[in-house]
């Protein structure tokens, strides 16, 4: 079966009685398989020299806001599989993980077979990869953290960092040996006319950035609860991660049953605040 997705955009100006009577709604239809609802998003690039992209299409498989005729290598890394007994992770083990998932969707980009011609050029300019690093809420229960605490919030977001750090590296070995996205060489299409000096500075950052996969780490929401019982709403709080992510999932597989709908919308426009603050600063790209 086919899904069906709402694209709540808070923003958009409404009546307040038209606002609640979606939510309403929205919180009625939670836990139809069918029914998702998802927000607008903008999907971004570890690379500085590459802007963000507006999603105007989901990805039913991963639940995912993408770029229309987007094609993207989907590969899952769940944290909690690297806790020792005593909830701390196993760094090294995660690092290897995240390499090899990178890796993975290289190889898924070469035998692919795509749904239309416009994937199969995205696959050949993009290289998109969506890894789907999971486990955010259930390292932070294995750890007997607290949530609601900054200092945990903190200590996450320095491993989300390290995530991102670790794949883009990768990415960016894997194009020292066998070529950067070709998206570099769209973009560099227009710089000749810019002048010789343009040109070599282009240059230089392609020789300093350069990475074979145009977006790489993929977080959900939902993730920052720990998964397999009861969504406790303290963990909203670390909803900040999401900032790190080049793409957004919606996938949730907690239970919020005993939420209420003005628990279910503040989740939504929190999230929406935080996309839209990120896609901000990535809209254009960073000059190198």
């Amino acid at each position: 079966m086919r899904g069906m997705f709402f694209v709540v955009d808070p923003d958009k100006e409404a009546s307040s009685q038209h606002s609640a009577r979606m939510w309403e709604h929205l919180w009625a239809m939670r836990d139809l398989a069918s029914v998702r609802a998802v927000l607008p998003a903008t999907v971004s690039s570890s690379c500085p020299l590459l802007p963000s992209e507006a999603a105007h299409a989901v990805l039913a498989t991963e639940l995912m806001p993408v770029p229309w005729e987007s094609a993207w290598a989907p590969v899952e890394v769940d944290l909690s599989r690297y806790l020792n007994v005593n909830g701390c992770l196993r760094l090294a083990l995660l690092d290897a993980a995240l390499r090899a998932a990178v890796d993975k969707g290289d190889q898924w980009h070469d035998i692919a077979t795509w749904g239309s011609s416009a994937q199969r050029i995205d696959s050949v300019v993009n290289r998109r990869l969506s890894i789907f690093v999971r486990g955010w809420g259930d390292i932070v229960a294995a750890g007997q953290g607290d949530p609601a605490s900054l200092a945990t919030l903190r200590k996450l977001q320095t491993l989300a960092r390290h995530v991102v750090a670790v794949l883009t590296d990768r990415s960016r070995a894997l194009a020292a040996r066998k070529g950067h996205c070709a998206a570099y060489d769209v973009a560099g299409a227009q710089i000749p006319g810019h002048g010789s000096e343009m040109n070599e500075r282009w240059q230089r950052a392609i020789g300093s950035n350069a990475i074979r996969h145009r977006n790489l780490l993929t977080l959900s929401p939902w993730d920052v609860f720990p998964r397999e019982q009861s969504a406790d709403y303290r963990y909203v709080n670390l909803l900040p991660l999401l900032a790190c992510a080049n793409s957004v999932s919606f996938r949730r597989d907690v239970d919020i049953c005993h939420w209420n709908v003005k628990e279910f919308r503040g989740f939504f426009e929190r999230v929406n605040a935080i996309l839209r603050c990120s896609s901000e600063t990535r809209l254009i790209a960073k000059q190198v």
